[in-house]
C-alpha cells in the first residue's frame, strides 16, 4: 500500500487481508502475531479474529514475550493470556532473559531476543504481523538519519517484506497513525497495558517520541506522511539498485572448497561506488550482517591496495575477511571459535589398523571427525608395520617434506600448501597421517609416493566428516 492511502476510518481486518493475499500466504500457514498487549497490537489482535472467523485456510498465534525487565511483567502475561482467550485465539507466553549487561543497548537486546522466541514458533512460509504505525516508520527514518543510513536504512519499514529467509513479516497498521489508532481502540473500549518504559527518554525512540516528534508535527501536521513517502521512494530506488547488484555480482564469485569468494581483481576494475555496492552484496548473500560505510571503505582500501604478499585478515563484529590468491573469502568469527581441534597429536593404535576389518572414527575438533577404513579399492595408504607409530597431526612444520604421487619430486610442506592451492588459514585443519616421523598424506589431498597401495593391495582410506 502506498504511504499516502492514509483512511480517516479504517477496518483492521481488511487491512490484514489485503497484506495477506498481496504476500501471496499460502492455506495452512500461520498467521503469527507479535502481541505485547499495548493499544497496537490490541487493536491488531481484535481485527485478527475477526479475520480469522472469515479466513478458515490460516492457523493463528497470539504470541507475548516476557522479558522480565518490567515488574508488570508477570500482568502483562496475565493479560494478553485472558485477551487471547476472548478472541479466541491460541496463544504462547515466550519467557526471555536479556542481556543488560556493560556496553549492551537493551534495546537492541530484547529485540534480538524477542525475535528469535517468536521465530521459534514460526517456519517456512508462516508469517508475522506487527503494531507497527506511520508514527513508528517516522521515528525509523528520523533514527536512520541519525545514524548516517542510505536509501536502504531509509527505506524503514515496509508494509509487507520477507523475514528470516522463507517467511513473512506484515505490518497492516503501517499507514495509519498512533492518534488514529488510540480514538479507534477508545471507540472500541479495548482494554490494553500502558508499558512505563514507554516514558524514559533515556531510549531513542521514546526521546523522539516525547520529545521530538510533537514539535516536527506542531510544525508539519504531515510529517510522519511525508517521511513515510520518503521511505518509500528510497526502497523502490533501493530495489533497483539491489537487482542491478544481483545481476552483476555473479561475474565476481567463484565457488570452491573453502566456499564462494570475490574476484579483487575484477572489482578493482570498477567504479568507487560500484566496488562498495558489489561488495556489500557479497556479504549479504552469504548471510552476514551489513557493516557501516566506514568499516566497508576501510576493508575495501585494505583488500585492494595492500601488497601482494600481504596477510590481510579483517574483523568486523562476527564477520571474518580474508583475502588469498587476488580473492577476498568471508567467514564467522564464532565459527572459527569452535573449530580448535581436540589436540595437535593423536596416536592411532596401530594394531586396531591392521585387524581384518577397520572401521574407526575419531574426533578431530568440535565440529569434525575422521573415519577410517580398510578397502582394496580407490586412493589409499598402504599399511603400517606392526609396532610403527602412527599419529595425525596438525599444523606440521613446513620445513617438512613429502612426495606426492602426482608430483616429480619431493618438496617442502609449505611449497606443496602453495602449489595445491590451499588457503593459509586451512591448512592447519588438514590431518596429515605420519608413520613415525615420516609424513604419509595429507588428508584429501595427496599420499606420498612410497606408501600408495598397488593394485588389489588393502590399504587405508582416510575420510573427514563434519560432526
Amino acid at each position: 500500500m502506498s504511504p499516502d492511502g492514509i483512511k480517516n476510518d479504517f477496518d483492521v481486518a481488511d487491512l490484514i487481508a489485503d497484506l495477506v493475499e498481496s504476500s501471496g500466504i499460502k492455506p495452512g500457514a500461520k498467521l503469527v502475531l507479535a502481541y505485547s498487549g499495548g493499544v497496537d497490537s490490541e487493536l491488531l489482535a481484535l481485527g485478527l479474529s475477526e479475520f480469522a472467523r472469515e479466513h478458515t485456510q490460516y492457523r493463528y498465534l497470539l504470541i507475548h514475550v516476557h522479558h522480565g525487565l518490567s515488574d508488570n511483567a508477570d500482568a502483562w502475561a496475565s493479560h494478553c493470556e485472558s485477551r487471547a482467550d476472548f478472541y479466541g485465539i491460541p496463544n504462547s507466553i515466550k519467557r526471555i532473559v536479556v542481556d543488560t549487561g556493560p556496553r549492551k543497548s537493551v534495546e537492541a537486546e530484547a529485540r534480538s531476543s524477542r525475535y528469535d522466541a517468536i521465530k521459534s514458533e514460526m517456519v517456512s512460509g508462516d508469517a508475522l504481523l506487527t503494531g507497527h504505525h506511520l508514527d513508528d516508520q517516522l521515528e525509523t527514518v528520523l533514527l536512520a538519519l541519525k545514524r548516517g543510513l542510505g536509501p536502504k536504512g531509509l527505506s524503514a519499514m515496509g508494509s509487507t517484506q520477507v523475514f528470516d529467509g522463507d517467511k513473512h513479516i506484515i505490518r497492516p497498521l503501517l499507514s495509519i497513525s498512533r492518534e488514529q489508532i488510540e480514538m479507534k481502540a477508545k471507540g472500541l473500549g479495548l482494554v490494553h497495558i500502558t508499558d512505563e518504559s514507554n516514558s524514559d527518554d533515556k531510549y531513542d525512540r521514546n526521546f523522539l517520541r516525547l520529545e521530538i516528534i510533537p514539535r516536527l508535527k506542531a510544525r508539519w501536521g504531515a510529517i510522519a506522511t511525508t517521511a513515510s513517502r520518503s521511505a518509500f521512494l528510497c526502497a523502490q530506488q533501493q530495489a533497483v539498485i539491489d537487482n542491478e547488484v544481483s545481476e552483476r555480482l555473479p561475474a565476481f564469485i567463484s565457488s570452491s572448497e573453502w566456499g564462494d569468494s570475490l574476484d579483487l581483481g575484477l572489482l578493482a576494475e570498477q567504479s568507487v561506488s560500484w566496488q562498495s555496492l558489489l561488495f556489500r552484496g557479497f556479504i549479504n548473500r552469504l548471510g552476514f550482517a551489513p557493516p557501516s560505510q566506514t568499516q566497508l571503505a576501510q576493508s575495501l582500501s585494505q583488500l585492494l591496495t595492500a601488497r601482494r604478499d600481504a596477510k590481510i585478515e579483517l574483523r568486523m563484529g562476527t564477520l571474518l575477511i580474508r583475502r588469498y590468491q587476488g580473492r577476498a573469502y568471508l567467514s564467522s568469527v564464532a565459527d572459527e571459535k569452535c573449530e580448535p581441534h581436540v589436540r595437535k597429536f593423536i596416536e592411532v593404535d596401530t594394531s586396531s589398523l591392521l585387524d581384518k576389518d577397520v572401521d574407526i572414527s575419531l574426533l578431530l575438533s568440535v565440529r569434525n571427525r575422521l573415519s577410517i577404513t580398510k578397502v582394496n579399492n580407490s586412493d589409499r595408504v598402504r599399511l603400517p608395520e606392526m609396532g610403527l607409530q602412527v599419529s595425525i597431526r596438525f599444523s606440521v612444520k613446513g620445513s617438512t617434506r613429502c612426495h606426492p604421487s602426482d608430483r616429480v619430486k619431493a618438496r617442502e610442506l609449505k611449497k606443496l600448501w602453495q602449489e595445491y592451492d590451499i588457503p593459509p588459514w586451512e591448512r592447519e585443519r588438514v590431518p596429515c597421517i605420519f608413520y613415525g616421523e615420516q609424513l604419509v598424506c595429507a588428508v584429501g589431498y595427496w599420499i606420498d609416493t612410497e606408501y600408495v597401495c598397488e593394485q588389489g593391495e588393502l590399504g587405508l582410506v582416510f575420510t573427514p566428516h563434519q560432526v
